[in-house]
C-alpha cells in the first residue's frame, strides 16, 4: 500500500471507529434505557423507533444525492460530525425530559436527531469511504472493520457504566465526536478531488434525472425486494437487549452481560469485515447476498426456538457472520451493476432507505407482538417473513456471469469471468 493510500486508510478507519464509538455509546443500550430509566413499554419503544425510521427514510435519499453531487468533498461529513458532538447534551437535556413530558413529542425530537445523525449519517459516511477505498486501492472491508471495533469498544463498558449512571455513556459519546472532527480536519480535500478525477474522468454532471432513472431498472427493484427481507434485522435488534436482559436474575446483571455480549459480537464482526471480501470475491455478489440472508433467517427463527442466555447468545452472535458478508456484498453488487456516480444514492436509497421504510412500519407491530405474544413467537414470525423474501430475491437478483452496467441511463450487457 502506497504512503498516500496508507494515510487515507488510517484517517478513514479512524472516522469509522469514532463514529461507531459515538453511536454505540449513545444508542447500544437505548431500549434498556427507555424501559428501565424512563419506564416505557414495548409499544412506546416501537413508536420511538418508528419515528427514527421515518425521519431516516426522508433524509437518506437526500443525503445520498447530496453526497453524490459533492463527490469526495467533506461538507456533509462536517454536518454529521457536529451532530455527533451534540449527542451527549441532546440525550441528557433534551430527549429524556421530552419523553417524560410527552411520548409523541419526545419520539418526534428523537426521530429528527437520531435519524439525521446516525441512521442517515452512517450511509453517507460508508458510501464516502467505500468510494475513496476504490480509488486509493485498499479494501473497504478493512476500513469498515474499525467501525465494528469502535462499536465493540464502547459497548464493552456500556452495560457497566449504565449501572453506575446512564449519562456517563452519553458524555463519552460527545468526547468521541471531538476526535472524529479532528480526524476529519486532516483529510485533504484537494487530494481527494484529484483522486475523484481518476474515477470519473470527464463524466457528465450528475442530474436528478440520473437518480430517478434508477426507478426504471429491474435490478434496482430486485435489490429492493432483497432489502425488504433483510430489513428485519434492524427490527430484531431494536429491543433484543430487553429480551436478553430478562434472561437473568436481576436487571443489573442482564445489562452488564448484554454489554459484554454485544461487544463480543462486534469484535467478531470486525474480524469478519477483514475476511468477508475474500468470500464475496470468490462466490460473487448475488450468492453472498443470499448467504447473508439465509444466516439472518436462521438467526431470527433460532432466537424464537432456543431458550436460556447461552443459546440465545449463540443466535445473536451469528450477526457477526451475516453482517460483514451483507455489507461487502451490497457494495459489490452496486458497483458492478449500476453507474458509479450514483453509488451513494444507490446505497442510501436502495439499501438504507428501503430498510428504514420497512422498519418504520414494522417497529410498532413488533413492539405490539412483544407485549402481546412475547419475544419468541414474534421472532418466529419475523424470521419466516425474512425467509420468504430471500426465496423471491434468489430468482430476481442478477447473477455475476451477466452484469448490467448503467452509464448515462443506458443499460449495457457485459460478461464477467
Amino acid at each position: 500500500m502506497k504512503k498516500s493510500s496508507r494515510q487515507y486508510y488510517f484517517l478513514l478507519s479512524g472516522l469509522f471507529f469514532f463514529f461507531f464509538f459515538t453511536w454505540s455509546s449513545s444508542f447500544s443500550l437505548i431500549s434498556i434505557w427507555l424501559e428501565q430509566t424512563l419506564g416505557l413499554g414495548g409499544m412506546d419503544t416501537g413508536i420511538i423507533f418508528s419515528a427514527i425510521s421515518i425521519v431516516a427514510l426522508c433524509l437518506q435519499p437526500l443525503y445520498g444525492f447530496i453526497q453524490d453531487k459533492l463527490g469526495l468533498r467533506k461538507n456533509l461529513l462536517w454536518v454529521i460530525g457536529f451532530l455527533l458532538l451534540a449527542s451527549g447534551p441532546f440525550f441528557i437535556f433534551v430527549y429524556a425530559p421530552a419523553l417524560k413530558f410527552n411520548i409523541i413529542l419526545g419520539a418526534a425530537l428523537g426521530g429528527i436527531y437520531v435519524g439525521a445523525t446516525f441512521f442517515s449519517g452512517i450511509g453517507a459516511l460508508e458510501s464516502y469511504i467505500e468510494r475513496v477505498s476504490r480509488i486509493a486501492g485498499f479494501e473497504y472491508g478493512r476500513a469498515r472493520m474499525w467501525g465494528s471495533l469502535g462499536w465493540a469498544a464502547a459497548t464493552f463498558f456500556a452495560g457497566f457504566l449504565f449501572n453506575i449512571n446512564p449519562n456517563i455513556n452519553f458524555v463519552l459519546a460527545s468526547c468521541s465526536a471531538v476526535i472524529f472532527l479532528i480526524l476529519l480536519c486532516f483529510i485533504k480535500v484537494a487530494k481527494i478531488d484529484a483522486m475523484g478525477q481518476l474515477e470519473y474522468g470527464k463524466a457528465s454532471k450528475l442530474q436528478i434525472s440520473d437518480a430517478l432513472g434508477l426507478l426504471k431498472l429491474s435490478q434496482f427493484w430486485a435489490l429492493v425486494i432483497f432489502v425488504i427481507g433483510v430489513s428485519m434485522y434492524n427490527v430484531y435488534d431494536q429491543q433484543f437487549s430487553v429480551y436478553f436482559s430478562h434472561q437473568f436474575a436481576t436487571q443489573q446483571e442482564g445489562n452488564k452481560m448484554y454489554g459484554f455480549l454485544n461487544s463480543l459480537q462486534v469484535f467478531l464482526e470486525a474480524g469478519g469485515m477483514a475476511l468477508a471480501p475474500f468470500l464475496v470475491n470468490r462466490i460473487g455478489a448475488k450468492n453472498s447476498l443470499l448467504l447473508s440472508g439465509a444466516i439472518m433467517t436462521l438467526r431470527i427463527i433460532g432466537s424464537g426456538i432456543v431458550d436460556g442466555p447461552i443459546l440465545i447468545s449463540t443466535m445473536k452472535l451469528l450477526h457477526a457472520v451475516e453482517l460483514p458478508i451483507l455489507l461487502i456484498a451490497i457494495f459489490k453488487f452496486i458497483s458492478t451493476r449500476f453507474d458509479h456516480r450514483l453509488s451513494a444514492t444507490l446505497y442510501l436509497v436502495g439499501f438504507q432507505f428501503v430498510a428504514q421504510v420497512c422498519a418504520s412500519f414494522l417497529a410498532p407491530l413488533a413492539g405490539y407482538g412483544y407485549d402481546r405474544i412475547g419475544f419468541a413467537d414474534t421472532y418466529m414470525i419475523m424470521g419466516c417473513i425474512t425467509g420468504v423474501f430471500m426465496l423471491i430475491a434468489a430468482f430476481l437478483l442478477q447473477g455475476d456471469k451477466q452484469i448490467k452496467s448503467v452509464i448515462g441511463g443506458v443499460v449495457n450487457e457485459s460478461v464477467t469471468h
